[in-house]
């Protein structure tokens, strides 16, 4: 009997980027769509597989176009005087009490969930995976940019802050764990190559207390592109299904016009269905 080719989902981060990975997942579930025997997200990736794991169509694009806009969120004046420029406290409380997460489903549901952060300590990427004793603080470390969110976050002893630091897009961790077949929903337009920072001996001076940090920083638009790469020409053994946005695509990081927003939400709604009907 032959064994059964592992079909994983990768979904890359990006903060509001994200909005085009929601209208994917929102996809999916309109067309019952889900061939995959686990799934691995970073930041903003891993809070769309979260929403889409327990079937809550919606719940991340209402996050991100609706909640995440606030001031009480984004707010740089508040950055400037010390205090977070996304402020992830603020947010999940807000989740919370206005549009929980459905633990109950997630816990049903039979696909593992590896979730990426980064160690502070070490500068490399952790694979952690989501139960429902540590969902909610795992992405929460996940989504912390670094210096935009201030609070560290301890995960089973250690700091960790957005996983898109080291991994940005975890289809190496994926073929790693054995997916022979893997769909990687990604937040840049076909193309994009992550240039390196312009000041990298500004970032080891801001991040002196964590020089390992600091080199992950300095290294991650060469570990980006190599990653790209590998989508590009993966393993004879392995096939990559790329979903991506259109080159109209008009949503940037911190992007918080509404417009926007919702036409690369769209976006991911053609590319599902497109996806869905391109299936053998």
């Amino acid at each position: 009997m032959t064994q059964k080719t592992k079909h994983a989902l990768v979904v890359e981060g990006g903060a509001m980027r994200g909005i085009f990975a929601a209208g994917v997942l929102d996809g999916f579930i309109d067309h019952d769509y889900n061939p995959f025997d686990f799934c691995i997200g970073v930041s903003a990736g891993s809070t769309n597989i979260a929403s889409w794991l327990s079937n809550q169509r919606g719940r991340t694009y209402t996050i991100i176009a609706d909640y995440s806009c606030r001031p009480e969120f984004i707010n740089f004046r508040r950055f400037a005087k010390g205090g977070h420029w996304l402020d992830l406290d603020w947010l999940w409380d807000y989740i919370a009490l206005h549009n929980p997460y459905d633990m109950q489903a997630f816990a049903k549901q039979p696909i593992p969930f590896h979730i990426v952060t980064t160690d502070v300590s070490t500068g490399e990427p952790v694979y952690t995976l989501g139960h429902e004793s540590n969902l909610e603080m795992i992405l929460k470390a996940s989504c912390s940019l670094p210096m935009a969110y201030r609070t560290p976050i301890n995960v089973e002893g250690k700091t960790m802050i957005d996983g898109g630091v080291a991994d940005s897009i975890p289809v190496m961790g994926a073929y790693k764990r054995g997916a022979k077949e893997i769909t990687v929903i990604l937040s840049q337009k076909p193309g994009y190559m992550k240039r390196p920072p312009k000041a990298p001996w500004l970032i080891r001076r801001l991040m002196k207390n964590t020089p390992h940090l600091a080199d992950a920083m300095i290294n991650r638009a060469e570990q980006y592109n190599e990653t790209l790469a590998f989508i590009n020409n993966p393993p004879q053994d392995c096939t990559v299904h790329v979903i991506a946005p259109e080159d109209n695509f008009a949503v940037g990081r911190l992007t918080t016009n509404k417009d926007k927003l919702d036409a690369g939400y769209q976006m991911g709604l053609r590319a599902a269905k497109q996806a869905v009907v391109l299936e053998p």
